[in-house]
């Protein structure tokens, strides 16, 4: 009888160990989506901030030829 109480317990405790195992596969498996998706959200807000660090030289770049244009001094028709 002794024996089949360890047995029961054992087959119990090996049940226990089979479950919290497969929750943590099922977390690792959620960890490792939610890492790829940050990681893909990560990669477009990096590639808009160059196309915004861009467009901020183009368009300063534009302002400084404009008020270059503007502050060159007319020549006087005699």
């Amino acid at each position: 009888m002794p024996e089949m109480i360890v047995s029961v317990n054992l087959l119990r405790s090996n049940e226990y160990l089979s479950k919290t195992n497969d929750q943590k596969i099922k977390l690792l498996v959620a960890y490792e989506q939610y890492s790829k998706a940050l990681e893909e959200l990560l990669l477009t807000v990096f590639d808009i901030q160059k196309d915004l660090k861009e467009t901020l030289k183009e368009q300063s770049s534009l302002i400084l030829n404009s008020s270059k244009k503007q502050s060159k001094p007319k020549s006087k028709k005699k």
